[in-house]
């Protein structure tokens, strides 16, 4: 049957994340939320209910009977067995939100639902940016009990040092981990399949190193962590989710953020992640275009895809930075830096089009990843939105 993955009422509230995807490929834990539902369900066969201009890359769905799902959220035993036991017409809510439906998406609509059952125990629910990191250790939890159940991880090296217990630890086939520290009494650690974590690296869990991502020499990473595939970290971070494909390869630190996909950071860049004041951090909010407060005392940065920053950079606490933004301006840019800004600050040049995608496919292209026309479609409807 048709997985259906919606993005809801959700699309708006995690931009810029989601100004190049649907919420179902965001990625928190150690898999992206398609991914996890995916394995849940043991189904591959899925499309995606989005923004118009995103449906030529992910597809929309077939006409055809299909299990409808709002992807953002964990979910219990007794929420999974009440998905898959849902008949035709039958729908479950959360908090006055539909998020499983068994519908046919030939003439979508509510009227086919015959009945609604209310789910009355609490769900993590990922509804805006900073819960990425906030619930992330959840996640990394959920996802290492869902990957790991019944297999048997790699062995760790002799020449590392290890704290906890190593049922906390899994090492992916093909990893390479050697002479660095992995302490899991503070959460499980994953290491993905042809992972590297380089000599003198200190670990700290929870942290979930993806497929083919390395720690450079001497890192410091404190959880809750996801490095997504295909990425280099060096230096310290915190509390961070990098979705893949990008580089924060030397020194420089960052916490509580999220940042997305073909981003890179120069040497030495640096993002805070608290106010001298220990005030709470106020993000840009691009439903209401506005400062909007986040409740929280620990929060730095959201970058969208393909931003980079000059080495040197630094970023106040609480910076948003859209897609395709260049920041190599002496200074610290603003607290919102827009799509395709061509130095960081406020009134700066756009990025021209022509030149972003070159730099995009040059990037790509180091990962073996070719950039698709759809790519570049996705990426002017973007800088022809503001």
């Amino acid at each position: 049957m048709q997985l259906v993955f919606s993005d809801a009422q959700y699309w708006e509230d995690f931009l810029p994340l989601t100004f190049t995807r649907p919420v179902a490929e965001m990625r928190c834990g150690i898999l992206t939320f398609s991914e996890r539902w995916q394995k849940i369900l043991n189904n591959t066969e899925i499309s995606f209910f989005t923004e118009m201009y995103l449906q030529e890359k992910f597809p929309e769905p077939e006409k055809k009977e299909s299990l409808f799902l709002v992807t953002n959220f964990l979910p219990s035993e007794n929420v999974i067995q009440q998905i898959k036991d849902l008949k035709q017409g039958e729908a479950l809510v959360y908090e006055d939100e539909l998020i499983a439906a068994k519908i046919n998406m030939d003439g979508f609509s509510l009227q086919q639902i015959e009945k609604m059952t209310d789910i009355k125990e609490e769900l993590v629910f990922f509804k805006k940016p900073t819960d990425l990191f906030t619930y992330n250790q959840k996640a990394i939890d959920f996802d290492f009990e869902l990957l790991t159940k019944g297999r048997t991880s790699q062995e760790l090296s002799s020449t590392n040092g290890f704290l906890g217990d190593k049922n906390d630890l899994f090492i992916e086939e093909g990893a390479q981990i050697e002479f660095s520290t992995l302490n899991t009494k503070t959460g499980k650690i994953y290491i993905g399949k042809n992972a590297e974590v380089m000599e003198g690296c200190h670990l700290r869990g929870p942290i979930a190193l993806c497929e083919a991502s390395k720690f450079n020499l001497g890192s410091k990473i404190y959880g809750a962590t996801t490095i997504g595939p295909h990425c280099k970290v060096g230096g310290e971070v915190n509390n961070i989710i990098i979705f893949g494909y990008s580089n924060k390869g030397h020194d420089g630190f960052i916490g509580n953020s999220v940042i997305g996909e073909w981003c890179n950071f120069g040497a030495d860049s640096n993002s805070s992640n608290m106010k001298n004041n220990y005030g709470n951090v106020r993000l840009w909010n691009y439903r209401t275009k506005a400062f909007e407060d986040t409740g929280l005392q620990f929060a730095g940065l959201i970058m969208g895809d393909h931003s980079k920053t000059a080495i040197n950079t630094q970023l106040n606490t609480g910076t948003v930075i859209g897609v395709a933004s260049n920041i190599f301006k002496e200074g610290f840019p603003p607290n919102h830096v827009e799509n395709f800004s061509w130095g960081g600050f406020k009134d700066d040049e756009k990025f021209k089009l022509d030149k972003a995608y070159e730099v995009a496919g040059r990037a790509m292209a180091r990962r073996n990843v070719v950039l698709q026309e759809e790519d570049k479609a996705i990426l002017k409807h973007v800088f022809d939105m503001y």
